[in-house]
């Protein structure tokens, strides 16, 4: 059984007002979906009805093989404080209250009060130094980060995310996004509504919705570029080994399982083929040092902010790289201080906020 299963899903609002029309869909446990679609969607609906912050006029919602429409109210509230963790776009902290103080607050409320166990929350989202701050003394992203923790001081199996991003630069975006992707890898489900195809992209699978009709479910629609990125960033490393331009096919075991890849590569002006050789383009060059540079820089950004163990950095990096084009990527390596390397100790390759007399010294 999914561990989330939508049937015949309707809120009307008065005779013909839709919220959400007879929406069908199935998630499975693990899995990480994306709901994306324009304001007045439905999506914040949906998100509110799978949190049971809401009832549905018509249809059905199985989460964990629980029927939320048999719990009482008393039932759904204790559901939701088991199973569910909340991230919203507002981040609802009482502004009197420390960060460790907005945490203890959601324990209490869930069972009891524990003050080692909420500063370890906040220093596994990035926050130990910053434990006694109150939320005006924090940054967008800092408080999203507190709400992340908060979202998480209970266990929850489930994780709904309504715009977690919407509010924040992109540095703090990739930084929350990479939050988002530690917790898939975890085996959490996550269910995140956005606006941003980009965002939607980080996801396994994607839902769409318009005037509260699911439109489409998108199974990794970006697999093919994914792909192609693979491979020239596969290229780009044998290159930076051998320091030379020519790439021999049998010291790059990519090509014997991608051949017909290459070829389309290739046919785009990615890729030179040679007899038995491989060699990028300058368009290609230049895509996979964007590929690897945001790649390594992501995993920087996961070792250096998260502490996250090396040996998941490549998994967790490979899932957010893709929200983190140029511009974002020489922000986050200006905000990590221009590093030299990833921590595998990589060459990161230098971006044009490296160029400064500064960032050279």
């Amino acid at each position: 059984m999914p561990y989330i299963e939508v049937r015949g899903l309707t809120k009307k609002y008065g005779a013909a007002l839709y919220a959400l029309n007879h929406a069908s869909f199935s998630v499975e446990s693990g899995e990480w979906l994306a709901i994306i679609g324009p304001s007045g969607a439905g999506k914040s609906t949906l998100l509110n009805i799978l949190g049971c912050l809401d009832t549905p006029t018509e249809g059905q919602v199985l989460i964990d093989g629980q029927d939320l429409a048999k719990l009482t109210a008393a039932e759904r509230a204790r559901f939701r404080a088991e199973k569910i963790g909340f991230v919203f776009q507002q981040y609802h902290l009482l502004p009197f209250l420390t960060a460790l103080e907005n945490l203890m607050l959601a324990q209490y409320l869930h069972s009891l009060a524990d003050e080692a166990e909420a500063a370890a929350a906040l220093g596994h989202v990035g926050l130990g130094d910053r434990v006694h701050h109150l939320p005006s003394q924090l940054s967008g992203g800092e408080q999203q980060r507190v709400c992340i923790a908060r979202a998480l001081i209970n266990e929850p199996s489930l994780i709904l995310a309504d715009e977690p991003t919407g509010n924040l630069d992109e540095v703090n975006e990739a930084i929350v996004m990479s939050l988002f992707a530690s917790l898939h890898r975890q085996g959490r489900t996550l269910v995140v509504v956005t606006h941003d195809p980009e965002i939607a992209r980080t996801a396994e699978r994607r839902l769409e919705l318009h005037h509260g009709r699911l439109t489409e479910v998108s199974i990794q629609a970006h697999r093919d570029e994914e792909l192609f990125d693979e491979l020239l960033r596969a290229v780009w490393k044998v290159q930076e080994i051998s320091a030379g331009r020519q790439v021999s096919t049998e010291t790059l075991p990519e090509f014997s399982q991608s051949r017909a890849t290459f070829h389309l590569l290739a046919a785009g002006g990615w890729v030179d083929l040679g007899e038995d050789q491989v060699a990028l383009t300058p368009k290609g060059e230049q895509r996979a040092l964007n590929i690897v540079r945001r790649h390594r820089l992501a995993e920087r950004l996961f070792y250096d902010v998260f502490g996250l163990d090396a040996s998941l950095l490549h998994e967790s990096a490979h899932r957010i790289e893709g929200i983190l084009n140029p511009e974002v990527a020489d922000k986050i390596c200006t905000f990590l201080n221009h590093p030299q390397t990833c921590p595998h100790g990589d060459p990161i390759p230098r971006g044009a906020c490296c160029a400064s007399p500064l960032t050279r010294a």
